[in-house]
């Protein structure tokens, strides 16, 4: 078996490439673009946020963000509001609408990539997680 370096990467890409598609096939069905699911999700779990951080959770640019924050408005999933703090600042925030669908497609989300990672038992992923965490590291502190 080839264990270079050039071949884990490749493996790796194509099993994250793999796992986005089935990702996005059922985010799909929920008529919603992969960006504006994160977002949601973000919200979700995370709370309340400013639009800039909303940008680093779910790796886009502010443009992007701004873009889904405001499709996101349209549908009543979102809204924004001033920061008490500062005014410049914009908070994003779940409505109640929001709040029950993406707490109903993220249920559904959770059972559909259940499904893809099904064949591999608990003690295989929490291996293959612990390793995958710890490569990242090593390769995030080699710059």
């Amino acid at each position: 078996m080839d264990t270079s370096g050039v071949h884990m990467w490749l493996v790796l890409k194509k099993a994250a490439k793999a796992l986005e598609e089935h990702a996005i096939a059922h985010i799909a069905r929920l008529d919603m673009c992969l960006t504006d699911f994160a977002l949601l999700e973000s919200l979700l779990h995370k709370g309340p946020m400013p639009v800039n951080m909303i940008g680093k959770k779910v790796f886009l640019t502010s443009g992007s963000i701004t873009s889904a924050v405001d499709r996101l408005e349209l549908k009543g999933f979102v809204t924004r509001m001033d920061s008490p703090e500062d005014r410049r600042v914009k908070i994003v925030n779940l409505t109640e609408t929001g709040r029950a669908f993406i707490n109903k497609a993220f249920s559904e989300h959770a059972i559909w990539m259940e499904s893809a990672v099904e064949e591999i038992g608990e003690e295989r992923r929490t291996l293959l997680i612990t390793e995958l965490k710890a490569l990242g590291k090593s390769v995030k502190n080699k710059g």
